[in-house]
């Protein structure tokens, strides 16, 4: 089946800085996928150029196989939905969802009578006629969830739809967002700055620095096998170390106290310790200037504690080591 989303050698420039410098990048049918790096990596310049708000300039963008680079925003189907949800606030919830078919000319009767569905799609059916400031920021979200989905997109874009919640009901909103996915078969491209969400909800995770792909693919082979010190900082959960055979990630949950026989080590002093409830962070820092850490068991950790300014060795098998490309010369 071909790509629903393929971008081909993609490239924005404002004035001589490339944003975006030329990414090839294919998005498969029915996936959920989701563009994450540091700000300033090109994300939201891709994701505007998929959706027409912003022009390309090199390369070619294909929706199911048709070329759309050229065209207005209306013609690609697709739908955007955007950070600040731009709800219009003289509107209810039932009209504001039912405001895109008011533009296409779809009759009161029937935009309204869809619009009901797709309240019911977003669990908000009682709240149809309240207007945004009377709905919490999940409800407002649900809105203009339901609001882009309703024209039938091919392709749903997402800028950072979850940015603005409190992190439970972020929480709450990435199995939303997943579910509806899941239930609508429709291609999901969201653009976000964190790693969790992007590993919770992505298919495919594409991890951008300066305007290139670091890596695309799902977030486990990501998380399990970095394409490079960069991506195993950013994505997070990792050490990086350079040792006599090479550079090195080791995930710190893999990382222990207690060095297992003919594994490697790292010998220190500890510099933090910080409880996160069902793990401890341990922090070592070698007499060469190089840090690691251990994400250890709470009941582990508290069976042998250790503290801040103490002797300490941490240690992993060498299978859970995995080597990185050496660092390109400055």
């Amino acid at each position: 089946m071909r790509p629903d989303v393929e971008l081909i050698k993609v490239t924005k420039r404002y004035g001589t800085t490339a944003a975006v410098d030329a990414i090839s990048l294919e998005i498969p049918s029915g996936s959920y996928c989701c563009l994450l790096g540091p700000s300033g990596c090109g994300k939201t310049s891709t994701l505007r150029m998929i959706a027409g708000h912003e022009s390309i300039s090199d390369g070619d963008i294909l929706l199911a196989g048709r070329n759309v680079t050229e065209l207005a925003p209306a013609e690609r189907g697709t739908a955007m939905m955007f950070q600040s949800y731009a709800l219009f606030p003289h509107l209810t919830a039932l009209e504001n969802i039912a405001f895109g078919l008011r533009m296409r000319g779809v009759g009161k009767a029937e935009r309204l009578a869809r619009a009901s569905e797709y309240l019911r799609l977003v669990q908000l059916e009682a709240m149809a006629e309240r207007l945004p400031a009377q709905l919490s920021g999940g409800q407002q979200q649900r809105v203009a969830l339901a609001r882009a989905l309703i024209t039938r997109p091919k392709v749903l874009l997402l800028d950072e739809p979850l940015s603005a919640l409190d992190p439970f009901l972020r929480t709450r909103m990435r199995e939303e967002l997943k579910r509806l996915q899941r239930e609508l078969g429709i291609t999901f491209i969201h653009v976000t700055h964190g790693q969790e969400e992007a590993m919770a909800l992505s298919d495919l995770a594409v991890v951008m620095d300066h305007g290139r792909i670091a890596q695309a693919a799902p977030p486990r082979h990501i998380f399990e096998r970095p394409a490079s010190a960069f991506v195993a900082r950013f994505i997070g959960g990792h050490n990086v170390l350079d040792l006599p055979e090479g550079r090195f990630a080791i995930r710190t949950d893999r990382t222990t106290l207690s060095p297992p026989p003919g594994g490697a080590r790292l010998s220190g002093r500890v510099t933090a310790v910080e409880y996160q409830g069902t793990a401890v962070r341990v922090v070592v820092q070698a007499a060469n200037g190089q840090s690691a850490e251990a994400l250890l068991p709470d009941h582990l950790f508290h069976a042998a504690p250790v503290a801040p300014g103490e002797a300490a060795t941490l240690g992993w098998d060498t299978a859970a080591a995995h080597r990185l490309p050496a660092p390109t010369p400055a």
